[in-house]
């Protein structure tokens, strides 16, 4: 019974480090690029797995920049607005845009029945 939860226990922390080094960024992976790691714990499962964990994990850089749960708001370069009046400005060309996306699909789609009427009307099979 013992060998059994050592075992289980050593199958769960490989794959736990396989998975691991799967989903890890490759930048943040010291020592072995990835499919080093991987063909380690591969071949030395409990040896590669420690390895793992102690010698090529990534180290901690602490938690999330900001307090919300949106990544774009810790984006370099994002738009922030400095004053209320070009965040205003700034919304006003987003509407208009999106104004101008909608007024050009509803003239694809008028000209798309448009044209799929004429075929109806010269009897054509759609």
């Amino acid at each position: 019974m013992p060998y059994a939860i050592v075992g289980l226990l050593t199958l769960a922390l490989w794959v736990y480090c396989l998975i691991d080094i799967i989903t890890c960024p490759d930048a943040g992976i010291r020592h072995l690029p990835k499919v080093g790691w991987l063909i380690v714990v591969i071949l030395l499962p409990t040896v590669g797995a420690l390895l793992w964990l102690i010698v090529g994990r990534p180290l901690h850089e602490g938690g999330p920049r900001s307090t919300t749960s949106y990544s774009e708001y810790d984006r370099p370069g994002r738009y922030v607005a400095q004053d209320p009046e070009a965040d205003a400005a700034f919304l006003a060309g987003l509407r208009a845009r999106a104004e101008q996306q909608r007024a050009e699909a509803r003239r694809q789609e008028a000209e798309r029945q448009r044209a799929l009427d004429e075929r109806r009307e010269r009897g054509e099979q759609l």
